[in-house]
């Protein structure tokens, strides 16, 4: 029999633990069915809480021992300490006063779906891991191109296909490590310091990382200014310039990412002009729909689709506004095959026939890890559990409450709405006498923010685009209800009055 010391005593591990079963059903039964009263009740009580953390940094190391307990404590003291020390420490993100970053939305399907991925634990690096992990995840790929009318070249009933990775990011540095190889297997490894990226100042900063990850010299990195003539949309013909002068350069362009929706004023990118502009260089071009692309399933917004045709690969976030939780995020490519020969291993303990014989897909070859979870059963429950409809209708409430806020901000002769709204998000700023000085208007509304987040009552972000300073109010959290809006720019007008009020007397 084995022994543990603790404070120089000794005990039998037995009889400190007694017979440990880290999965006895039913003591997972009886604790399961708290914890579902406890996100239940967190939820229906999520209003009460400040929706910014207003904990100071290091909070939580003076709350909690320095060492982890010998001994088991009981699951009751367990929730008290989440309740108590956790979650004044959250910033609550599902909170229907969330107006800051573009949400993640949930749903009770989703949250299911999610116990069922965890219940099965399933690895799904390849086919025979678990076929039903892969081929139900090829399923809701294409049904979710089919929403989207992509063409049949994205999808596994035509000759392209889809996979579920983690996060833009990861779809991205997927594609690029593809259009890099493609490119390198006539140019040689050596002419990868030749080869150029693309983008607009407007493109999430993940790009630029992605580049470096996929080993696109620093200076080969083309950040190209968007204007706010084009609200903010990249320029084809500026593109053709850049490209044009690489080209005669000796530079070998590689890839361009274009934006469906971007994160500071939700631009969008003219897909099929910028397509042929990229078709004409053999530039591989992708589609960053993150945020914008779950509203394509809406056939009034599928317009900012079109064009997709000509593109090598599209991506975009179902956790951001299709109801599936973090993390989520569909990548689809014309051409699977130069995915795979980017990322594919093949170890030994790997190899079995069916993959042997090219009859499968294997998903560890589709990203970049090894590991896949069974993330494919979230996005199936919430299709089946709600249908196309009621996805619809749930972006276009979202859409109708951003619209009626910018009909707030746009009736109130104080504010003004910095860049057109296109989807749920409304980029606006104070500036009461119309200044022409921007250090001044910039000024008065980083306090306006401040204030307004520091009640806990709301939280709303900032951005800089054309070297403007805005404010933005993303609608979009699953709770959010028409009453939350007009409370928020209640909250707003309330905060902007007291701050001229007291900029008035500090002047005189």
């Amino acid at each position: 029999m084995g022994s543990l010391h603790e404070n120089n005593v000794y005990f039998s591990s037995s009889k400190v633990v007694g017979e440990f079963k880290p999965l006895d059903p039913e003591e997972f039964r009886r604790q399961a069915h708290q914890m579902v009263d406890f996100i239940a009740d967190y939820y229906k009580n999520i209003e009460n809480y400040p929706v910014l953390s207003q904990v100071e940094p290091g909070y939580l190391r003076n709350r909690l021992p320095e060492t982890p307990p010998y001994k088991p404590e009981p699951f009751d003291n367990i929730l008290r300490d989440i309740q108590n020390d956790i979650i004044p420490g959250m910033t609550h993100w599902l909170s229907p006063n969330f107006f800051a970053f573009f949400p993640a939305t949930v749903s009770s399907a989703a949250f299911v779906g999610e116990m069922l991925c965890t219940c099965f634990n399933a690895v799904g690096f390849n086919w025979l891991a678990s076929p039903a992990a892969t081929e139900l995840e090829m399923v809701v790929m294409d049904w979710l191109a089919q929403l989207l009318k992509l063409p049949k070249s994205f999808m596994f009933s035509g000759s392209g296909g889809g996979v579920i990775q983690g996060t833009t990011s990861e779809a991205i540095l997927c594609a690029l490590v593809a259009a890099r190889d493609r490119a390198l297997k006539s140019l040689g490894a050596a002419g990868i310091s030749k080869l150029v990226a693309y983008c607009s100042d407007q493109t999430h900063s993940t790009y630029s990382k992605a580049c470096k990850l996929a080993g696109i010299f620093p200076c080969n990195i083309r950040i190209i200014p968007a204007s706010a003539d084009s609200n903010f949309a990249l320029s084809p013909v500026v593109l053709r310039g850049v490209i044009e002068a690489d080209v005669a350069s000796g530079l070998v362009p590689l890839f361009l990412c274009a934006s469906v929706g971007t994160t500071s004023t939700t631009a969008v990118d003219p897909v099929s002009q910028l397509a042929k502009v990229a078709n004409e260089h053999e530039v591989w071009i992708h589609v960053d729909a993150a945020y914008g692309g779950s509203a394509c399933i809406c056939p009034e917004f599928r317009h900012y689709l079109d064009g997709v045709e000509r593109v090598d690969s599209l991506s975009l976030s179902p956790h951001k506004w299709l109801l599936s939780y973090l993390d989520c995020s569909c990548l689809w490519v014309k051409k699977p095959d130069l995915l795979v020969k980017a990322l594919n291993t093949n170890p030994e303990y790997l190899k079995n026939k069916r993959s042997e014989l090219d009859s499968v897909v294997d998903y560890k070859d589709w990203q970049i890890g090894t590991g896949k979870r069974f993330k494919a059963l979230r996005l199936w429950l919430i299709m089946r559990s709600y249908g196309v409809a009621n996805l619809q209708s749930h972006i276009r409430s979202d859409v109708r409450m951003a619209k009626m806020f910018e009909g707030f901000v746009k009736s109130d002769p104080w504010f003004e709405i910095v860049v057109p709204r296109t989807f749920s998000l409304v980029c606006f700023r104070l500036n009461p006498f119309k200044e022409s000085n921007p250090s001044y208007v910039e000024h008065l509304n980083k306090k306006l923010l401040d204030s307004v987040n520091s009640t806990g009552r709301l939280y709303m972000t900032h951005s800089v685009a054309g070297e403007v300073y805005m404010l933005r109010f993303a609608v979009g959290a699953t709770l959010t209800e028409e009453r939350h809006v007009c409370a928020a720019w209640k909250l707003i007008k309330e905060s902007a009055e007291a701050l001229l009020k007291r900029s008035y007397y500090n002047s005189v």
